[in-house]
Order: structure tokens, then sequence, then C-alpha cells
């Protein structure tokens, strides 16, 4: 299985953050970083630039309206991500838990779909898989 841990700051995480030795910062993430490849469950991560170079793209209008960052509504800023391949959702508990994070962080924890989530006789499912293993066989070199 596969989850998606989604790190979140609310103002106070963010202030929090910025009080914190960057150094000190980047040595416990690379720390947590590390024990998730030595356990061979790191799949993907990254973490996200400052907000006030992003945009968000509102459907609620046509055509739909882009709107520069930073986001003044917005309770939580979403700041990064790993993606792990585990074996239950008590492992990615386990592991979401471990992350060096502080006061006004949340990790939202969320399982990744695989194709066989959904109806395998779908035309567009089929096509999905498809390019799944031309992708997979590029990158192998074939």
């Amino acid at each position: 299985m596969k989850y998606m841990l989604i790190m979140r700051a609310d103002d106070q995480g963010i202030a929090n953050y910025e009080e914190l030795d960057f150094t000190e910062v980047i040595a416990a993430m690379g720390a947590y970083n590390e024990s998730l490849i030595k356990a061979g469950v790191l799949l993907a991560g990254e973490g996200l630039a400052d907000a006030q170079e992003g945009f968000v793209v509102d459907f609620d209008s046509t055509p739909p309206v882009v709107t520069d960052g930073p986001y003044a509504e917005a309770k939580e800023l979403f700041n990064g991500f790993w993606i792990i391949g585990v074996s239950s959702k008590e492992e990615a508990v386990e592991w979401a838990k471990r992350c060096p994070l502080g006061p006004g962080t949340r990790l939202e924890v969320r399982r990744v779909n695989e194709l066989e989530d959904f109806p395998q006789d779908n035309e567009w499912i089929q096509k999905e898989a498809g390019w799944r293993a031309d992708a997979e066989a590029a990158a192998a070199g074939e």
C-alpha cells in the first residue's frame, strides 16, 4: 500500500519554524528521511517552495480563475509530502508519528489509490495501465 504524508502548517507552525535553527531542521528531516530510506519505505518526498511562488486555479467559474499566492484565506498551508510504501495503515501511522514536526504542524495521511481500486473494464483505466507499463519500460531502458 502507498500512503501520502502531507505536511501542513498553520500560522503558529510557520512562526515556530521561523524561530528554529535551519541547520537543526535540515538535520532532523534528513535523519527522518534516512530512516525511511533504510527501512525501504520511501517512494518519494519533496518540500515545497514558499506559497508566494504558487497559485490557485479556481474552477468555480468558466474560464477558471488563477490567483497568485500567498493564500490569505487558507488556515493551513501544504508544505511538503512523502509517499511511502508500507504493508498496512498501522505502519503508515507509525512512520507518520516519527516525523520531526512541532506545534502548529500536522501530517494528513491518505492512502494513494492503485489502479486495482478502479473498475478494470474501464477504457481509461486500461489506457492508464498501458501508459504506466510504457513509462516503466522507458525508465528501465527497454
